[in-house]
């Protein structure tokens, strides 16, 4: 497997900015093969990989996600051939929908029927990197503006059609749509004894695109951290898996609590849930059952991580995420050095 890292999250205001810069050239040096540039309501997602860029030389730079509803698609496939050529081929584009809190309240675009506008997104993000004139009429996007001015453009920067597009992506449709049209899948709430909830739409996907598995990146993950002490380990990760299960959509809406549910812990989920969007965000906390941690983490003593990095490898997983631990960017170094090592030495 290869591994990757992500920098960045919803609440990143770039005070670490420089320890986050070394950490990742860090990375680079030894190996790593990925990082992933988070975007949500902090900094955005493309301004720190055209950094980073100049700062590295073999990682590869994602978008880890470019939210479709902030930029319309021919500024995505501009911004991802600009990214290209600094980066010296090094750029992946990571796309997904966010969610209604974000795109209706931060964005101020409607959010509904987010499968077909991803799919609407990516294919004229796919003509403009042909280099073909953009002219496409949907649902969604119409272009040019019916009644204007306007007239079909071709970008100017050199066709990139080889450019890989990662879809980030949760629910079965989504999912199917992601083995179709995408090169890889940016997935979360993994977990690999429940493989076949992701790996079947998925695979679906595919067969419409005439492809197989091995023909996707498949990149999912999490925490990782090896220490005797597992009680620690797990009540440091449990509020942020209720804020996943609680808070990272409406109640009505959250595809993480969805993913969760449909992989077998349905009745755990809705109770975090419940409690979270009530304001009793303790007893959610305490609500989270420590499975679910373990299940979709790479915690415990070595053995067990080496136990859950096999699990994920057993069922296809190509790239492994890792988010690893430390006060300063020395000691995260430290503890990615040791995961690498430990993900490289691996075989199912």
């Amino acid at each position: 497997m290869k591994v990757g890292i992500g920098i960045g999250s919803a609440y990143y205001n770039g005070e670490d900015w420089q320890d986050l810069v070394q950490y990742t050239m860090a990375a680079d040096s030894m190996g790593v093969d990925y990082v992933w540039s988070a975007e949500a309501w902090g900094m955005d997602a493309v301004v720190p990989l055209a950094y980073i860029a100049a700062r590295t030389q073999h990682i590869k730079l994602g978008t880890g996600i470019i939210q479709i509803s902030s930029r319309v698609p021919p500024m995505i496939a501009m911004t991802a051939q600009s990214l290209r050529t600094v980066s010296n081929n090094r750029f992946v584009l990571g796309l997904g929908v966010s969610g209604p809190q974000v795109v209706e309240g931060l964005h101020g675009a409607s959010f509904a029927k987010p499968l077909s506008r991803l799919r609407e997104c990516v294919e004229i993000i796919q003509m403009g990197l042909r280099s073909e004139r953009v002219a496409y009429d949907g649902e969604h996007y119409v272009l040019p503006r019916p009644g204007g001015e306007g007239k079909p453009i071709r970008l100017s920067q050199p066709p990139a059609p080889d450019l890989p597009i990662y879809l980030a992506t949760l629910g079965p449709k989504a999912m199917e749509l992601t083995g179709e049209l995408a090169d890889g899948w940016i997935g979360t709430s993994f977990v690999p004894e429940h493989a076949d909830v992701f790996m079947a739409p998925l695979q679906r996907g595919l067969e419409k695109s005439g492809r197989s598995l091995s023909d996707l990146d498949i990149q999912v993950g999490g925490s990782l951290e090896i220490s005797e002490d597992v009680e620690r380990l797990i009540e440091a990760r449990r509020p942020a898996m209720a804020f996943t299960l609680g808070g990272m959509g409406s109640a009505q809406t959250n595809f993480y609590n969805d993913a969760f549910s449909r992989a077998g812990y349905e009745a755990e989920a809705k109770k975090v849930q419940s409690l979270w969007v009530d304001g009793k965000k303790e007893e959610a906390i305490r609500a989270v059952p420590d499975e679910m941690v373990l299940k979709t983490n790479l915690i415990g003593t070595r053995e067990m991580v080496i136990e859950r990095i096999r699990a994920y490898a057993a069922v296809g997983v190509t790239t492994l995420r890792v988010s690893t631990t430390g006060t300063n960017w020395k000691e995260r170094t430290e503890s990615l050095a040791e995961a690498t090592d430990l993900v490289h030495s691996i075989s199912v």
